[in-house]
């Protein structure tokens, strides 16, 4: 590979020092993944590539939520891939450990944001269902489907049957839309009363169907829907 230009050196150089002093804040999101991709690229310049690739993918959090498919695709070896997604699991490791042992109810915002930055980008819609004990604390995080929604009475079965085994007491519905715009739709409202009605019969609580998008989201409980 050969020896990096002292320029180069010094500018990678600058870049961890403004990361050291000063955090992430320090650095724009193209000085960011430029120096990401350093770790799997230590002795080439990464400032073209890191451009092109948030060109490409439209910005910081779909790239870093690409599949590893998208981003070979790109012509990223598996050593850059590699980096990519370990960033980003580092990240939703982080958001995680907000809402770790904690009543959901009461750590709203830091719920949000996790599931902002974990579904936010994703090119095709995903369910998760957040399973809760009678203290509102999770005990499991599932990505039940992905797809189309429109096939509630499956879906019914298939959470209400889940809370049961899990021993669960509440559930919040969670999904994205790939569109970007978080509104629900009227399949998404019909979806979520079906649930409630099943729940309801089995004492299983729906709290809430919350919808992300990478424009924010939607909570349909607070827009009175349920």
């Amino acid at each position: 590979m050969g020896t990096m230009p002292k320029a180069s050196e010094g500018h990678r150089a600058r870049l961890r020092q403004r990361l050291l002093e000063g955090g992430g804040d320090a650095l724009l999101d193209h000085e960011l993944v430029e120096y990401l991709l350093t770790l799997a690229i230590p002795r080439r310049d990464t400032k073209p590539l890191a451009k092109r690739l948030l060109a490409s993918f439209g910005g910081l959090g779909p790239l870093l939520s690409a599949s590893p498919d998208a981003l070979r695709r790109e012509g990223l070896s598996d050593g850059v891939v590699g980096a990519l997604r370990i960033a980003q699991a580092s990240a939703l490791r982080l958001l995680e450990t907000r809402v770790e042992g904690r009543p959901l109810l009461s750590s709203w915002d830091a719920l949000g944001d996790y599931l902002q930055a974990a579904m936010a980008h994703e090119s095709v819609e995903e369910v998760r269902v957040l399973f809760l004990n009678a203290k509102n604390i999770l005990l499991a995080n599932e990505a039940m489907w992905r797809g189309s929604i429109d096939e509630a009475s499956v879906h019914v079965r298939e959470v209400i049957s889940r809370a049961i085994a899990l021993g669960a007491a509440a559930i919040i519905l969670v999904h994205n839309h790939p569109s970007g715009d978080p509104t629900p739709s009227q399949a998404d409202i019909r979806l979520t009363r079906d649930i409630i009605d099943a729940g309801r019969h089995m004492k299983v609580t729906v709290h809430d169907h919350v919808i992300v998008g990478a424009t924010g989201r939607t909570s349909l409980r607070g827009l009175g829907l349920i």
